[in-house]
């Protein structure tokens, strides 16, 4: 199991770290929430049984720990779980966050911003979709929905950015999205 947990860290530790920052938008809760998915991953391995890519998987448990979090979020604002040693046990991403290299370009800090705006379910698509590059099917398949929800969801959430990024830029330029 050290190996294929090894494997799976080695393979999809970036895009899933990136993917629940996104979400969260905090670097500290999202190494907690990507250590909670591989506490998951380490506790239900064994019912793995391949009818979805390891990905898939992977970004199912991610998701499920996002919404968790959000519930929680809500609830229980102040609230923290102490189950694990966070300090022996530490997984960190010591990489630039989306956010930091997203600065950098004026069109993609914008675009980042306007990502606020959207709703969960069209910022997961927007994040999956674009930022971890997976197809419709396999957004599908982790968000639990049909194929042309992800498709009509990802619609509505572009029409949506381009409305934002234009009004937003009309504020401080001439610039058109579309």
């Amino acid at each position: 199991m050290d190996s294929v947990f090894k494997e799976i860290y080695n393979k999809y530790h970036q895009d899933l770290f990136q993917f629940l920052i996104y979400m969260v938008k905090n670097r500290d809760v999202a190494e907690d929430l990507t250590q909670e998915v591989y506490i998951r991953v380490l506790k239900s391995y064994h019912h793995f049984e391949g009818k979805s890519s390891e990905k898939t998987w992977l970004f199912s448990i991610a998701r499920n720990v996002a919404i968790d979090h959000f519930r929680k979020q809500k609830s229980l604002k102040n609230r923290m779980m102490e189950v694990f040693d966070w300090n022996k046990n530490q997984v960190s991403d010591l990489g630039p966050l989306p956010e930091e290299i997203a600065m950098k370009n004026e069109n993609i800090r914008l675009l980042y911003q306007c990502l606020d705006f959207c709703t969960k379910d069209q910022k997961m698509v927007i994040v999956l979709r674009y930022l971890n590059n997976l197809s419709i099917s396999e957004t599908a398949e982790i968000l639990n929905w049909s194929e042309s929800k992800v498709k009509t969801t990802q619609h509505r959430a572009l029409a949506a950015l381009r409305k934002w990024m234009n009004e937003k830029d009309q504020k401080g330029g001439a610039r058109q999205y579309g």
